[in-house]
């Protein structure tokens, strides 16, 4: 596998693809920053679980991805990457973004490790915006 430019990026893509193609699950490459965010989007009941598989490697994330009722609606609608390897967005405690208002999660990189953007907002510390979820 080749050195990713943007591995939250790729995260996000993937769980994207394999939740609009309706996938139970989806294996990625693991790391300390996809780890905490997937286990955001645990806590926030965007995903069902998931599950850290030890390899020789750096490890692999299994994410049991989420959908309700009967007809399997999904229970993410996007996920939107914010600040790029090329074009970084930081944002103060004050102005961190209401994602769909409120209906959603900002997840931000603070100095005090990765946070929801309400959890940010409630510490009174800002950092960098890496994506939104709704």
């Amino acid at each position: 596998m080749s050195a990713l430019t943007d591995p939250i990026a790729d995260l996000l893509t993937r769980i994207r693809n394999a939740n609009r193609a309706n996938h139970d699950q989806v294996e990625i490459q693991s790391s300390k920053l996809k780890l905490e965010i997937v286990k955001i989007l645990a806590e926030e009941r965007f995903i069902q679980g998931y599950q850290f598989i030890e390899d020789d490697k750096q490890g692999m994330i299994r994410v049991a991805l989420k959908y309700d009722g009967p007809r399997r609606e999904r229970v993410i609608t996007n996920l939107r990457r914010v600040s790029k390897p090329g074009l970084r967005v930081y944002s103060g405690s004050k102005s961190i973004p209401l994602v769909r208002g409120g209906m959603g999660i900002t997840i931000v990189s603070t100095s005090q490790g990765v946070m929801t953007g309400r959890n940010a907002r409630r510490k009174n510390i800002g950092g960098e915006v890496l994506a939104e979820v709704w």
